[in-house]
């Protein structure tokens, strides 16, 4: 198979893998309400069947990066999206509530193996200075996934009942792992004509002149990285964030009772064990060069703000839009249906702003839109006009689409391919954690800012009156302005310019990959 084909191939699977992922979340919560009406659960069954989830991907995606970067980002792509596909199977077939919980955090599982190896399987397979726009396309297609989710959803549901939303995965996922079955068989063929030593990036060149058919190689999973896997320092960590979702989930509920006070403290000694742990290791989960890099670093601190103030801005407004404005549901998608438009259509043209102004500020630009975005939304009321509501949403779609390419691609290009999985596991675990902080910090800001005298707070089932609601709603998206801008400021330590990004990045070792090597020796073939 010819290197161009090779990497069509796996940017079709790649996107897809995360457009499947995307829709899944999309389309469920559209579900719930029918499925919680056939299978008699409880609203806290329900909410189950998405925490249950949540808690098995966040706990799980670095140490799937790892074993990614180890035994090839195909193998374990594959193994997640036919597990994804088999799972969603499961779940149509399902005779009761428990058996639904319990096969979604098992499709969580099959889900953390396949979401860093989308990333890992592009870092792979092109060149570091040609993966702004397959990074682009891929965002550009989760922003359309997330658009076309509740609609879908809806119209599956209305037809066909809650369990036809899960069969929908089925089949794609069964294509694109039989896929990826056969393109890892073909990429692991010799290569035709050996590339010359003056292909090779001057890293390797200087590693020794090892190529890409090296020992402990593999082709498009990247160049297996030294030592075990660190099976202490991967339970320390799935402990931490176990506990940490786990807590942010029940907290906006419960509030601080002793389960979530314990969650807490459980989750910040497991975070110290697990560092220290990391630091006498001679294998480490989670290596010093990918931690240490200033780019990585602030690239996962705007990751987790912005996605943290979009998913919370994100819940105000849709009970600003059904409580106080008192739009259906169909209205109110209409009302958001610019920041999924937006979010497709930046994330292409954020590779070119990229290149020509630089990743620094083109960051900064985005953070800053997402943050006057928040800040036009908190000054919404009553009498807000569509065009008003309409232009933060675009703000939000315009900095976020931007964001999730920019600080995607100043983690995935800042690691050798020998640690891309470890990379994009961190990466995955920002865009889980995030959302996650800023539902749990927009929900207990609107509950201690509200009037105490209005309103149902019952634990499960949090509601204000539109009053009510309306006089919180101000503080708490101010706050999550504050909590985007800390995002801007983070995205000050990104490179000036592509000049500067191409010299921050890291030497490619001997015994890299093909993707690394070949693809660029063989960029002449069709």
């Amino acid at each position: 198979m010819t290197t161009r084909r090779l990497q069509r191939v796996v940017l079709t699977g790649s996107v897809t893998g995360a457009v499947i992922v995307a829709l899944d979340g999309t389309v469920l919560t559209v579900a719930q309400p029918a499925l919680q009406r056939d299978l008699h659960a409880s609203f806290g069954q329900v909410q189950w069947t998405s925490t249950g989830y949540l808690i098995a991907v966040a706990s799980l995606l670095v140490f799937a990066g790892r074993l990614g970067d180890r035994y090839g980002h195909q193998q374990l792509f594959a193994l997640g999206i036919l597990g994804f596909g088999a799972t969603s199977a499961a779940i149509g077939l399902a005779p009761g509530v428990g058996w639904v919980i319990a096969l979604r955090v098992a499709q969580g599982i099959f889900g953390a193996l396949l979401q860093p190896a989308t990333l890992g399987m592009l870092r792979a397979t092109y060149p570091a200075d040609r993966l702004g726009m397959p990074l682009a396309l891929r965002t550009s297609a989760i922003g359309l996934a997330a658009a076309a989710g509740p609609v879908l959803g809806g119209a599956l549901v209305a037809h066909w009942g809650w369990r036809a939303v899960f069969f929908l995965n089925v089949v794609p996922a069964c294509l694109i792992g039989g896929l990826a079955l056969v393109v890892r068989r073909a990429a692991l063929a010799p290569a035709p004509t050996p590339p010359s030593a003056s292909s090779f990036a001057p890293g390797e060149a200087s590693a020794g002149g090892a190529g890409p058919t090296a020992a402990g190689t593999t082709t498009t999973g990247g160049a297996r990285p030294a030592g075990g896997l660190n099976l202490p320092g991967a339970c320390l960590l799935a402990l931490a964030l176990v506990s940490l979702v786990h807590t942010l989930v029940a907290l906006p509920e419960t509030g601080w009772t002793v389960v979530t006070a314990l969650g807490g403290a459980v989750a910040a000694f497991a975070c110290g064990a697990f560092i220290r742990h990391e630091r006498r290791t001679a294998s480490p989960l989670v290596p010093l060069s990918v931690v240490g890099s200033a780019t990585i670093a602030s690239a996962l601190a705007v990751l987790l703000s912005a996605s943290a103030a979009l998913f919370g801005t994100l819940f105000v407004s849709t009970y600003f839009l059904q409580d106080v404005l008192a739009l259906d549901p169909l209205e109110s998608g209409l009302r958001v249906l610019p920041l999924a438009v937006l979010m497709v259509l930046s994330a292409p043209a954020s590779a070119v702003l990229q290149r020509r102004y630089g990743p620094r500020r083109t960051t900064v630009t985005a953070m800053t839109l997402l943050t006057l975005g928040v800040l036009v939304l908190s000054q919404l009321d009553r009498n807000s006009t569509a065009p008003a509501i309409g232009a933060g949403f675009l703000l939000l779609g315009a900095g976020f689409g931007t964001v999730m390419v920019t600080a995607t691609a100043g983690i995935v290009r800042h690691v050798s391919t020998a640690h891309a999985g470890v990379a994009g596991g961190l990466q995955q675990t920002a865009m889980n954690i995030g959302p996650t902080l800023g539902v749990a910090t927009a929900t207990m800001l609107v509950t201690l800012t509200a009037p105490a005298t209005t309103g149902d707070h019952s634990p499960g089932a949090p509601h204000w009156t539109a009053e009510a609601f309306l006089s919180a709603m101000g503080p708490t998206l101010l706050t999550l302005t504050a909590v985007a801008a800390t995002g801007a400021l983070a995205a000050v330590k990104f490179p000036r310019s592509a000049a500067d990004d191409d010299a921050r990045q890291p030497p490619v070792m001997g015994g890299s990959v093909r993707g690394e090597s070949e693809v660029t020796a063989m960029t002449s073939d069709g």
